[in-house]
């Protein structure tokens, strides 16, 4: 560790253009994501009836629990089952996955088969239950 201290400050201005290009890389891949909403913001949203919830996670992780009233499209199949979400046109479509890591990639797909307001579920299923707010086991 004490090399790598040593490094950064023999070369900082490598040291500084890395950690610039890194924080770079980060806020653009996730403005590339979408909007992310808060779990209570989620809640809002469905109590209203203006928000649909897409769980992406795979068959297997769907055994931890699911988001009463969502349609279940495995990301690997979103964007040819896209079509399927065309009637909630008007509502806020919440992608939901395990843990926000392939949301973004979710997003992007359903806005390149013409979907529009796809946002994120920020963390995913675990800040859903972080927050104490219930998934059932179908």
């Amino acid at each position: 560790m004490e090399k790598y201290l040593l490094f950064a400050l023999d070369h900082w201005i490598l040291s500084s253009l890395f950690v610039g290009l890194a924080v770079a890389l980060l806020f653009t891949e996730r403005m590339r994501g979408g909007k992310s909403l808060s779990p209570q913001q989620v809640v809002r949203l469905m109590n209203n009836d203006e928000a649909v919830i897409v769980d992406v996670r795979e068959k297997k992780d769907l055994a931890e629990g699911v988001i009463k009233g969502s349609i279940h499209i495995p990301v690997t199949s979103l964007k040819d089952r896209a079509g399927e979400l065309k009637k909630h046109e008007g509502k806020t479509i919440v992608i939901a996955d395990k843990m926000g890591q392939h949301s973004g990639m979710a997003v992007r797909a359903l806005a390149a088969g013409g979907v529009t307001g796809v946002q994120r579920l920020s963390g995913g299923i675990v800040e859903w239950r972080n927050a104490n707010l219930p998934l059932s086991k179908k």
